[in-house]
Parts: C-alpha cells; structure tokens; sequence
C-alpha cells in the first residue's frame, strides 16, 4: 500500500521557507475573517443585550420603528387594550430616547441610551437595577451602565466607591447614583436608567406619557407566547405590532444587517479574507508544483497514477491548512482581547465560529490546491529530459 501522507509532509519540511510564508499567509487570511466576522457577532450581540434583559414575554412596537435608537411610539391606550385579554398578566410601558450628553469628568459629548419606566415595577432582568429602583424615584436621579465604553471609567470608579456623580444633561443637572451592567453597543456609548417622570422632564418637548415606545406584555404561566401574539395581532389595530422575544431581537438584527451598510462590510471583509488567502496559498503551492514538476514526472514514469499525484498536493493543502489556521486563531483571541478592553463590546470566540474559520480555511486550501492540480495534470516523463 503506498504511503501518501509522508510524501506530502517531506515536501513540505523540505522547504522550510517557503512553508513558514504558506503558513504566515493562511494565519493572516484566518485573522482576516476571524476579525470580521467577530466585529459582524459584536454588532448583532452588542445592540441585541438590551432586549435579552427586558421582563417580558411579547413586545409592542410602532410599525415604523426601525430598530432600538430609531424607536416611533404607538398611544398607551394600546397596553390597557392588551390588559383585557385573560392570559396577559401586566402591560408596562418602556420609554426609550438616543441622546448627546455632556460626559462626567470628561465633559465631551456622547450618545447615549436613555431608558425610562415606572420604577414600582422593574422590567429588567437584573438585580442590581431592581436593588436600586428605590433611588430613581427621587426627580433627576439616574443609574449608569457599568459596562459603557472605557471613557467613562472613571465616572464608574466614582459610583463603584458609594459616591454621587453630577453632570449636565439636555439643561438639566442630574445625579448617577448606582450602576448596573448591559454594555454599550455600535449605536450609544452605554445607557442611562430613569423613572418614566425623569424621563418626562428630560424629554419633555419631545414625549409625554401617552407616547410608548415599547409595550413590555408578561403572560400568566402556561401560556403560549406564540399563541397569544396571533390574538393580539388580530384584535389590536395596525397602529402597532406584536412580537415573541426571537421576533423581537431578529427585528433589531435586521436592521443593522439590512438597513445599514455595517453588516454588509464586515461580510465583505470576511469574503476578502477568503479570497486572500486563497490567492496567497494558490502562489505558494503553484510555484512548488512548478519546481517539483520532474519529480512529479518521475512518479508517473514509474507507474503512479494522477489520482495518487493529486492526493499529495491536497494532502500537502490540509496540513498547511491546519498549521496556518492554529496561530491564526491564537492570534485573534488575543486582538479579541485587546478589542474588548478597549471597546467594551462583546467580542467573543466561539465554538461555531472557530469551526467554521477551520472549515473555510480547509476550502480556501482546498481550492487553491485544485487550481494548482492542473499543473501536475501537464507534467509528463518527456520534461525529464530537459
């Protein structure tokens, strides 16, 4: 039984060179689409955390909000329309505005995220914003997202030390007096927590009361999201829209992917990565089948068929697929970390991902090496004598 693997690798190991530069090209491509595509699932993840947290099993939207910071509103009244259906057990209202203010400490401009609801019951899934509920009662007091970008650290170490921070926000001094944690996004900094009466104050020219931007619907126990979202859908007028929490998130995920040009880019640059890569290692391997072409010559004279010839150059293609993808990966995880530090965004490595990184690189390896085929495919005893 002829050995194939051996004879791929001694290939290899022959050259030093030139596979540490087959190497070094494949981790750079699998940087490339490891950085785009994480950017692509921070994105998506990061303008996403928010919907995750709310106390909710279906949501009221207005028909034309396009996403969490572009929110139109829909009449209140269609919360206490929701409340006479049986299996609906509370209907609140979520008043939510994008805005500039004047950073603590720092004093520069910034989006951020405000949020505004009836402290008496909390919608949010976390405990240290439903410890704290107490406090926003109070007019013009707020809660800080400890998990804003790294600007504000300092305003968090304030806050984190039992103290006040006041800063200037749309002509009105507030005061942060608690933090909690979701995390800032691509669109606001971070976020801000008030009672629905702050809120009011804040924005006042721009909202009043009978205005919701999300209608947060929780259902008694046993009751099908599903089903109960196709009622309401029948009985409420067109003037707003019933989603589950996977309707919910995917309508927030359309949007950037659909209605913004980011989510094009980053799929863009994960495609060039591919392409890369794959011209990179197309050069490399073509130019070693070219110098071997005697030898590859030779093993035909003496009886190896081209399916044997051809094993070889994919077997040569999948190791160096593997070796390429190894310190590539590494080296994302550390830029991963390094992005994360300094951006605050949920930049993570996963196992879907970094198996569909492997499967990539081992199709980028793959095709190169079959374009490269053909030049085996023309070798011939004759190029033996010359």
């Amino acid at each position: 039984m002829k050995s194939r693997i051996p004879l791929a690798w001694l290939q290899l190991s022959r050259a030093n060179n030139r596979m540490v530069v087959a190497i070094a090209g494949i981790a750079f491509a699998d940087i490339l689409m490891f950085m785009q595509m994480g950017f692509k699932a921070a994105l998506y993840n990061s303008n996403t955390l928010l919907h995750r947290e709310l106390r909710a099993d279906l949501f009221l939207i207005s028909p034309q909000a396009r996403n969490l910071t572009g929110m139109s509103t829909f009449p209140r009244r269609r919360l206490y329309q929701a409340m006479s259906f049986a299996p609906v057990a509370s209907a609140d209202a979520l008043y939510i505005r994008l805005a500039e203010w004047k950073a603590p400490i720092t004093h520069f401009n910034r989006l951020i995220l405000v949020l505004g609801f009836n402290p008496k019951q909390s919608i949010l899934n976390l405990p240290e914003v439903n410890q704290n509920l107490d406090k926003i009662k109070l007019p013009n007091v707020l809660l800080f997202d400890r998990g804003a970008r790294n600007e504000y650290s300092a305003t968090v170490a304030e806050l984190e030390r039992g103290r006040t921070v006041f800063t200037e926000f749309r002509g009105r001094q507030i005061k942060l007096n608690g933090l909690f944690k979701i995390g800032a996004s691509f669109a606001a900094d971070g976020i801000l927590i008030a009672s629905d009466q702050t809120f009011f104050r804040l924005f006042s020219r721009l909202q009043t009361a009978n205005e919701v931007n999300i209608g947060l619907i929780a259902l008694k126990p046993n009751s099908d999201p599903k089903q109960i979202a196709a009622i309401l859908k029948a009985s409420l007028p067109q003037d707003v829209k019933v989603l589950t929490r996977a309707e919910f998130i995917e309508f927030e995920k359309k949007y950037w992917a659909n209605n913004t040009p980011i989510g094009f880019i980053f799929n863009l640059g994960t495609a060039i990565g591919f392409f890369v890569g794959l011209v990179i290692f197309y050069q490399i391997l073509y130019n070693d089948i070219s110098e071997r072409l005697p030898e590859y010559a030779t093993l035909k004279a003496i009886g190896y068929g081209h399916a044997y010839l051809l094993a070889v150059v994919f077997q040569q293609a999948l190791i160096l697929a593997v070796l390429g993808y190894i310190p590539g990966c590494a080296i994302s995880l550390g830029l991963y970390s390094l992005t994360i530090n300094a951006t605050n965004l949920p930049l993570f490595m996963t196992l879907e991902k970094a198996t569909f990184v492997l499967a990539l690189t081992v199709l980028m390896c793959s095709i190169a090496g079959a374009i490269a085929m053909k030049k085996i495919g023309d070798s011939d005893p004759v190029d033996l004598l010359f």
